[in-house]
Order: structure tokens, then C-alpha cells, then sequence
């Protein structure tokens, strides 16, 4: 589907016609007058006084036209005038007597110099300025002198200026690449034995994980020349112009030899070919990955040009693209785990100005499944809150509250809620983070807020494990479905119905439990795949792969596994309902309430400044 501005371009022959119009109408009306010099006309009396007062030094006769040009010089009447010719006997010898030239011909059009650049000069300016213009609106189309170019950014060794300890959280993937960079250090120990380095590598992973960081650091370690382009400038609007720029990127990439060609986002041209049997195949694009195929298997890998590649997308890539003598290896670059997260925050962290006690390992297990570029924008949003709050440094609140912005938005501190909005998103909230804290396998509660945020949520319940977790079994999977459920059940058990609020909840807790049933083979169906995940590395993309008959039994599944957490959930809060009442007062009077808080309440233990009768108020609802 074309975009707004593809549908609103006007065609080329649009803006041509506008620009010779332009310039037939400066030809017209515009050079003409400019050309000239300007000529003002006097009457004849008016001529002979400017003679007699001595004003005029030059006089010449127009035969054609009959008419008298003449040139003054002196006080306000400076310039070339022209008058009619009359019949004047004494008009010779009244020149004559005041010394005036009346022989020369005087000029009435510009010097050729400035002819020059009003006929020239100008013109050419104009189409400069219109070929501008029409680039920058065509793109690159237009750029006839680049056609078969790479376009690709060139950065010296020594400027590359990231090397393999400005990258963190990506161990695995930095191993593996480090052969590389032996290999480009100290080529002549591999040629002695025998040994070709992989011409390719392919770096896969999730966005913002560090793929194109790394590629730069290969290049900063090995201080060697790092080309880098997108896949998507490979693609354009002629027909053979990206197996032209493709030609040249590897020309120019054995003339640095050695070096490091990076190739972003290489899926724009590396998908799968057409297998013939689809409609509608990009030919350009077929074409372009063809040369890049070509171009791989042409060049010699001991002149040391390493090809890295990423991309989010490798299940869409070429099969003869990721076969041994191209992308030979296959390096995932993977979202961190808690140590990885640690010391990607000790990274961001070094030119922040911080408080003494700053504990990052608590910041890290707050944000799993956070990527590298996500936890830097969490220590920038760290250090403008503190510039916020008027502090020179840093602090563990500024980093905690960041890690709240990031996940749930800004607070929305002026916003109004009705005494009664309160109570009910108090109490939803006290509902999910009761059920948690009253079930096994679930993660402590560490922080409720009844504060809007800029995400739509009008409160929220965090819980943070305390170790990292890469397995989850069917109960801790199922308590997860109950928690959500909680807080519709506390609204349903307190107010008589239920709100609006939960329809996040209600989200997560269906995709959670089709999950089950369909991928982890946790329902009925057992060990069976119902459901494939489109892209690994893009979000939750999946696709049924079952007939409709069993897509009818997946949803009763789903329904029912939903229901029957909902009644856990129902009959956890009725078993703590007095818990609940206190529990959901104390965060309606202070707001936002941490987990310590919330356990010592829950517990028994005297609460903090929880206000006397709050508790019994809030019990007769």
C-alpha cells in the first residue's frame, strides 16, 4: 500500500513544465528590462536647459528612431536620457559651444559582463536550485551522477571509536567475533596452516540488543576501515541500480582490504526468493540479492573483507544466503540476562554524575527482558529527573522511578480522579497484588501505585523476581493468569460489578493462556503445535496451524482455563477480604505504597501512618 506522500507525489514532467514555464516568463518580461539600461525620456525644451546649464556631456543621434540620446553626469540629473528630434539650425553650434561630444555613441544596454550573468549566470542558477528541489523530492532517482553508487558511510580505524569494552551483556556474541578480529590482526598464522576465515557473519536478535555496536567494535579492535549501509538503500527506483551500488560496495571494499563491510537490516533485500508460483515478485529487489550472492562467492577472503550483516527477521532470509561460504556463522545477539543488564548500566553509568550508594544490580532485576538500548535510555531519563528535582547527582530513586517511566510512562500528577475512580483502582490493584502474594511461584509485590500515567494505566501493581528466571512451569504460568485476574475479582467482590480497567489485564491473561494451550503444550491437545510464532525476535506474531474444528476447541480451552482462574482468584480474595479492606484504605490515603509496606500489613505488623477509621470506612463499602 502506497503512503500518504507516494499518493500526493506529482509526477517529473509536472515539475519540468513548471520550470520552463518559469523560465519563459523571466525570457518575456524579466531579462528584457534588465538587459537594458534604463532610458528616461525628456521633452525637447527640457533638453536644451539641461545644454545650457552645462549638465550634459555626450549627444548622439538615433537616425532610426529620430531621436537625441544624451548623458548627463552632473548634480540630480545623472544618467542617459532620449528626446524627439525637432529642427534646430543652431542646435550644432550650441553643442559646439558648450563642449559637448555629440559624435560618440552612447550605449543603452549593460556591460557584456553583466549580460553574462543575467543571461547565464542566473539561469543556471535557477535550474541548480530546481534539480535541488526535485532530488530532494524524488530521492535518489533523481541523482543521475550517483547512479550505481553504494552510498555507504566510510569510517576510518580511528574514528570508529567503539571497541569490544564500550559493549557489555553480549559475552557470547563478543567471543565469537573475536576470532575475527584475530584474523584481520594476524592473517598470516591462519594462511600458514591452512585456515579461511568465514566471509560472513550474521548477528540475529531483538532490537535494540547491540548488533550494529558490536559490528563497529569488530572494526575499533581490529582497526581496520568499517563500511556500513542499510539494506533498504539498496533498493531503488531503476531497475538494475542495487546490483550496481552491490558491485560497488565490494569493489570499493577490496580496494580498503582489510576491512569490515556491515550491512544493516540486510532482510530489505535478502528475503526469499519468488518460487515462481506467487504473482507480484519484486525483480529489482530479486536482482539485487542475486548480485550480493554472486559478489560473496567472487571475492577472496583472505584479502581480509569481513562481512557482517544483522537482522531482526532471519526465518525471512534467502536459504542461499545463509549457506556455508557466505553467512557462514550465525551469531545470536540475545536480550541480556540480570548480569548482562548490571553491567550494560555500569557502561551508561560511567558518565553520570551518581550518588555513592547507587545498587545497579537492583535496577537490573527490575527490568528483565530490557534491551541495551532501553537501559541507556534509562539512565538518561535517570539523570534528567535528577536535573528535575534540582540535584547535581544522580540517585537510586531517580533510577527506579526511570525504570517506572520507561515501563508504564510518565505520572500524570494533575490528574483529576473522583473520590470514587479512586477507590476502585485501589482496590483492583490491592486485588492483584493480594492474589500474588497469597499464591506459590509468583514474584514478590515491590511497589503499588494508584498514580496515573501516560500509558492510560490508571495504577499498577509491580512485582520483580529476585533471580532470573529462562524456564516457567505449568503452575507459576497458571498463577500468573490468576494474579491478573485479581483485580477485576476484587471490583466484582467489593462494588457489585465491574469496570474498564481490567481490559489490559484481560489481554494478557487470554494471549497467556492460548499460549498454553497451543505452543507449550500445557491443555488438553498435549504435546501437539497449534500455533507458530511468526518472527522470534518481533513480538508475539503467530499464526494458527490447525483446522477450524480444533480452533473451535482451543478457544473452549482458553475460556475455560481463564474461568477457572478467575474463581482461585475469587476465592483467595474472599478468604482475605478484611485484609483486603486495610489493604486497599492505606494505599487510597498514601498513593503509592512499597512492597515492604504491603507485606507488613498483610502480615499482621503495625502500618505506617494509616489513618484511624480509615479501615473500618473502607470495610462498610
Amino acid at each position: 500500500m502506497l503512503k500518504d506522500n507516494d499518493q500526493n507525489r506529482k509526477p517529473l514532467m509536472f515539475y519540468v513544465a513548471i520550470a520552463a514555464a518559469v523560465i519563459l516568463l523571466l525570457n518575456a518580461f524579466v531579462f528584457p528590462a534588465l538587459l537594458q539600461r534604463q532610458v528616461q525620456e525628456v521633452s525637447y525644451s527640457e533638453f536644451l536647459k539641461m545644454v545650457d546649464a552645462g549638465k550634459v556631456t555626450d549627444v548622439s543621434l538615433d537616425q532610426n528612431n529620430a531621436q537625441l540620446i544624451f548623458l548627463a553626469k552632473e548634480g540630480e540629473d545623472q544618467g542617459i536620457f532620449k528626446t524627439a528630434v525637432f529642427p534646430d539650425d543652431s542646435l550644432r553650434e550650441r553643442l559646439e559651444k558648450a563642449g559637448i561630444n555629440f559624435a560618440a555613441q552612447i550605449p543603452t544596454s549593460n556591460s557584456p559582463l553583466v549580460n553574462f550573468v543575467i543571461s547565464w549566470v542566473i539561469p543556471i542558477l535557477l535550474f541548480w536550485i530546481m534539480g535541488r528541489l526535485l532530488s530532494k523530492r524524488m530521492g535518489s532517482a533523481m541523482n543521475a551522477m550517483s547512479f550505481g553508487k553504494s552510498n555507504a558511510k566510510i569510517v576510518a580505524s580511528e574514528e570508529t571509536g567503539v571497541t569490544f569494552a564500550d559493549v557489555a551483556g553480549e559475552e557470547e556474541a563478543k567471543d565469537a567475533l573475536k576470532e575475527i578480529v584475530d584474523f584481520l590482526e594476524h592473517p598470516g598464522k591462519y594462511a600458514s596452516i591452512g585456515a579461511k576465515l568465514p566471509k560472513g557473519a550474521l548477528l540475529v536478535g531483538p532490537p535494540g540488543t547491540g548488533k550494529t555496536l558490536l559490528a563497529k567494535a569488530v572494526a575499533g579492535e581490529a582497526k581496520v576501515p568499517f563500511f556500513s549501509i542499510s539494506g533498504s538503500e539498496f533498493v531503488e527506483m531503476f531497475v538494475g541500480m542495487g546490483a550496481a551500488k552491490v558491485r560497488d560496495l565490494f569493489k570499493q571494499a577490496n580496494e580498503k582490504a582489510p576491512c569490515i563491510v556491515f550491512i544493516d537490516e540486510i532482510d530489505t533485500i535478502g528475503k526469499k526468493r519468488d518460487t515462481g508460483a506467487g504473482i507480484g515478485g519484486n525483480d529489482e529487489r530479486e536482482q539485487t540479492l542475486n548480485q550480493l550472492l554472486t559478489e560473496m562467492d567472487g571475492f577472496d577472503g583472505k584479502k581480509g573483507v569481513v562481512i557482517l550483516a544483522a537482522t531482526n527477521r532471519p526465518e525471512s532470509l534467502d536459504p542461499a544466503l545463509l549457506r556455508p561460504g557466505r553467512f557462514d556463522r550465525r551469531i545470536p545477539v540475545e536480550l541480556p540476562d540480570m548480569a548482562g543488564r548490571e553491567a550494560i548500566l555500569q557502561v551508561h553509568m560511567k558518565g553520570i554524575k551518581q550518588e555513592d550508594r547507587i545498587d545497579l544490580k537492583e535496577i537490573a532485576r527490575a527490568t528483565s527482558g530490557a534491551s541495551g538500548a532501553e537501559l541507556a535510555n534509562i539512565v538518561n531519563e535517570a539523570a534528567l529527573r535528577a536535573v528535575r528535582m534540582g540535584r547535581e547527582k544522580v540517585c537510586q530513586e531517580d533510577l527506579m522511578e526511570s525504570v517506572e517511566t520507561v515501563i508504564a510512562g510518565y505520572q500524570r500528577k494533575n490528574a483529576v480522579m473522583s473520590e470514587n475512580e479512586k477507590k476502585i483502582v485501589s482496590y483492583h490493584e490491592i486485588g492483584h497484588a493480594l492474589v500474588a502474594a497469597m499464591q506459590t511461584h509468583s514474584a514478590p509485590v515491590t511497589k503499588i501505585t494508584i498514580i496515573p500515567r501516560t500509558s492510560g494505566a490508571l495504577g499498577y501493581t509491580m512485582q520483580v523476581d529476585e533471580d532470573e528466571h529462562f524456564l516457567m512451569s505449568r503452575d507459576e504460568l497458571y498463577n500468573k493468569i490468576v494474579t491478573l485476574t485479581g483485580g477485576q475479582a476484587a471490583e466484582q467482590l467489593i462494588f457489585g460489578s465491574i469496570t474498564t480497567g481490567a481490559s489490559n489485564d484481560i489481554e494478557k491473561a487470554t494471549r497467556m493462556a492460548r499460549s498454553m494451550v497451543t505452543r507449550y503444550g500445557m491443555g488438553d491437545f498435549g504435546m501437539v503445535a497449534m500455533e507458530t510464532l511468526n518472527s522470534q525476535y518481533l513480538g508475539q506474531d503467530t499464526s494458527l496451524a490447525c483446522s477450524p474444528a480444533y480452533a473451535e476447541k482451543i478457544d473452549d480451552q482458553v475460556v475455560r482455563l481463564v474461568e477457572s482462574a478467575r474463581k482461585k482468584a475469587d476465592g483467595i480474595l474472599r478468604e482475605n477480604e478484611g485484609k483486603l479492606h486495610e489493604l486497599a484504605s492505606y494505599l487510597l490515603s498514601k498513593e503509592t505504597i512499597t512492597g515492604e509496606e504491603f507485606m507488613k500489613i498483610l502480615k499482621g505488623e503495625q502500618a505506617e501512618a494509616l489513618p484511624a477509621g480509615e479501615a473500618n470506612t473502607a470495610s462498610g463499602l
